[in-house]
Formats: C-alpha cells, sequence, structure tokens
C-alpha cells in the first residue's frame, strides 16, 4: 500500500508561500507545527527549497528533486524526475516504517504533485504579501476541510495565522501512476 501523500506549506491570503528564497514572514509556531508533522519521515522537495533551508533536516530522510547535475549534496536522496522522486519517498516511508511523506514545496513542486496529494496541512498567514513563489490554486470540489485551529500568536510570530488540514475528496486518495502503471 502507498503511503499517503502529504503537503505542508504555509500561505499568505494572496496565495504566496516565499520571496527571492525566503519565508516572507516569522512564525516560529509555525516553524514548530512543522517539526512535528515532518519529523520520522521523507521529506520532498525541490533544489531550490532545500538551498533555503541550507541543511539537511534532523531525524527525516531528504529527497530532492533537482535536474542540475551539478547538484549533489552529501546526505540527499536525488532524483532528477518527478517519478523518480515519488519513488524514492514511497521506498524511504515503507523503509522508515512510516505511512506517509511528506511534499514541502516549493512552489513548482507544489504544482506538480498536487494531482497526487491526499491531504494538505496548510498554515493560513493572514498577511497580504509581495513574492515570487506561489501555491497552487485548489478546486474546492477536490478538497474539504476537516480541522482549523486558530492558536493564540507565540512569542515572535509576526501575523495570525491558521492551522488547516485539507483532505482529498474525490476518489479519497488520489490516483497516481508512475513508471506507467497505476498504483
Amino acid at each position: 500500500m502507498r503511503p499517503t501523500l502529504t503537503f505542508v506549506v504555509a500561505a499568505a491570503r494572496n496565495g504566496v508561500i516565499g520571496a527571492k528564497g525566503r519565508t516572507p514572514w516569522r512564525l516560529p509556531s509555525d516553524l514548530k507545527r512543522f517539526r512535528e508533522l515532518t519529523l520520522g519521515k521523507p521529506v520532498l522537495m525541490g533544489r531550490r527549497t532545500f538551498d533555503s533551508i541550507g541543511r539537511i533536516l534532523p531525524g527525516r530522510e531528504t529527497v530532492a528533486l533537482s535536474r542540475d547535475p551539478s547538484f549533489r549534496p552529501a546526505g540527499v536522496h536525488l532524483a532528477r524526475t518527478e517519478e523518480e522522486a515519488l519513488g524514492c519517498a514511497e521506498s524511504l516511508a515503507a523503509a522508515m516504517g512510516v505511512d506517509e511523506a511528506a511534499i514541502i514545496g516549493g512552489a513548482e513542486i507544489f504544482a506538480a504533485f498536487l494531482p497526487l496529494a491526499d491531504v494538505i496541512h496548510l498554515t493560513e498567514v493572514a498577511l497580504t504579501v509581495d513574492g515570487d513563489a506561489v501555491f497552487p490554486a485548489l478546486d474546492p470540489r477536490d478538497w474539504r476541510e476537516t480541522e482549523r485551529i486558530a492558536p493564540t500568536r507565540a512569542a515572535g510570530d509576526e501575523a495570525d495565522f491558521a492551522f488547516v488540514r485539507l483532505e482529498r475528496t474525490r476518489g479519497g486518495k488520489a490516483q497516481r501512476a508512475v513508471a506507467g502503471e497505476e498504483a
């Protein structure tokens, strides 16, 4: 059985998730939640997201998708295609004994894997900001909100926010084909 593909993302009201390789807000509460949601699981990201983080995240296996042959950071599972990245994340989840793989960005990765996602953990950031990375629009017919938590701002949080869980509605788990075969 394939693992659940989960997006973990924070987005401003206007869908912005990044600006010039950085997050355009500071939310320590969201970083804590991100850690809780991804710890012990494989995380799949693009090269630019890996570069913005600048390191392997402790307690997780990192799959980085890049077509740049010179991109070879130590300790990272490299993938050159979406299919290879997905297969690697699924194999790592099985090897780690977990039933979930987390996709953590950036915008191009979210857009490429959106048709395959099962769950979205979205932090809605109560800001409208300029940026060059935008989360893809969601078809409301495909997603239903199953949880919403609006915590009080903690020390260092620069904006109000809500933690929202969305689950795919059409057909349960997303259907996917890998290497030309139905999953």
